[in-house]
């Protein structure tokens, strides 16, 4: 079977994709498949992957969608199936619908909610608000593009339970052609990464004596690192917050910080190298998502898998990766002061932080690589076949 994938990030790039992709890409080699990769990245030729990538490099975004698409519509023509990571898909379904190739589409999000968010049409409003209500003729428009290029694909798969629900209720998308396969984790696991929490700090260049709270994530408004900066600020002058991604919301949360007087508390990392993620995780004394929005995570199963104290925002996907306290804490991400009350409970209680990790270690195999991604094998050979 020959698998074009097409992908909105990709490393050195972060996001869900960016780590998803390369590891999916992979398995189908190893299973004797052959794929090709498309897909928009800072590098204009990414090395290091046993599967050619064409890279669509950085500019003005409507100039980079027509790239992708005539990308994608030369290199259907070689492929049986086209596996699109959903972001703006309608060009690329749309490329391989003109190849006359079966689609199948892996969805992270609503992206009708995404584009509106973003935009500033739905007025704030988070994705399950968002679900039902009307906002004006940008969002109709989009919500019907949407429908649009579903409409086109042979399968959809949804990376959580949570997007399923709203693509069958909301959407009216057939029950069985909108299939829940969660996603997998393929990466570094505790015993890959030695070193201690003090000799990642020191690799790192971290100062000793203070304690680390670190979120991973684009800097993009839904994000809610504002909420983790206004949590920081009620916590102890020895508690760091290291933000590593970057996005457009970098300057107006570094300006908050200057407000609330911890500038030299919260470190912007930037892009961080992937090679440097698990150490980075590993240096940390407790990891926060605190996004209104998430699919499925791939950080908080990178961190579960590496081991470090988990909180996330109760919302969306994360309940299927964190069970408030068990394997980690949950919290509301407009509510800082709970998000400082549960991040003070784990940093000042290094045993139960200890415990969440034990108890995430015990849930990892219900993200297992193999077992997940010989599902979207199966899709996508079904796919191909009836075509």
């Amino acid at each position: 079977m020959r698998v074009l994938i097409t992908s909105p990030v990709f490393p050195p790039d972060l996001g869900g994709p960016a780590v998803y992709v390369p590891s999916i890409g992979r398995f189908l080699m190893e299973r004797g498949h052959e794929v090709r990769v498309i897909a928009f990245c800072s590098d204009d030729q990414p090395e290091g992957f046993p599967f050619p990538v064409q890279a669509i490099p950085r500019g003005p975004l409507p100039i980079r969608y027509l790239r992708a698409f005539f990308a994608v519509l030369r290199g259907a023509a070689w492929a049986d199936v086209v596996y699109v990571q959903e972001h703006l898909a309608l060009l690329h379904v749309l490329a391989a619908r003109l190849r006359r190739r079966p689609v199948v589409i892996r969805i992270m999000v609503d992206g009708a909610w995404e584009i509106a968010h973003r935009k500033g049409w739905a007025r704030g409003d988070d994705i399950v608000t968002f679900q039902g209500r009307t906002y004006g003729w940008k969002v109709g428009l989009t919500r019907a593009l949407q429908r649009r290029w579903w409409g086109w694909a042979s399968r959809i798969i949804c990376c959580s339970e949570f997007l399923r629900g709203i693509l069958v209720t909301e959407h009216d998308v057939p029950a069985d052609k909108a299939v829940t396969v969660l996603n997998a984790y393929h990466g570094p696991r505790a015993a890959d990464v030695p070193e201690t929490r003090e000799a990642a700090r020191d690799n790192l260049g971290l100062e000793r004596g203070r304690r680390y709270a670190l979120t991973i994530c684009r800097l993009m408004g839904w994000k809610r690192v504002d909420g983790i900066i206004r949590a920081l600020a009620q916590l102890e002058e020895d508690v760091v917050l290291l933000v590593a991604g970057d996005g457009d919301m970098q300057e107006s949360w570094g300006a908050l910080a200057r407000d609330l007087d911890v500038e030299a508390r919260v470190r912007f990392l930037g892009n961080v190298p992937h090679d440097q993620i698990p150490l980075l995780i590993r240096a940390a004394d407790v990891f926060v998502l605190n996004s209104e929005y998430e699919g499925l995570s791939h950080t908080l199963l990178e961190v579960q898998a590496i081991g470090t104290p988990m909180i996330a925002s109760g919302v969306c996907g994360n309940p299927e990766v964190v069970e408030d306290g068990v394997n980690g804490l949950l919290v509301d991400p407009a509510d800082p002061d709970g998000l400082a009350a549960a991040m003070g409970r784990i940093l000042g209680d290094p045993a139960l932080g200890v415990s969440y990790v034990e108890a995430a270690h015990e849930r990892e195999g219900k993200f297992d690589r193999e077992q997940t991604f010989a599902r979207v094998e199966e899709l996508l050979d079904r796919a191909a076949r009836r075509a």
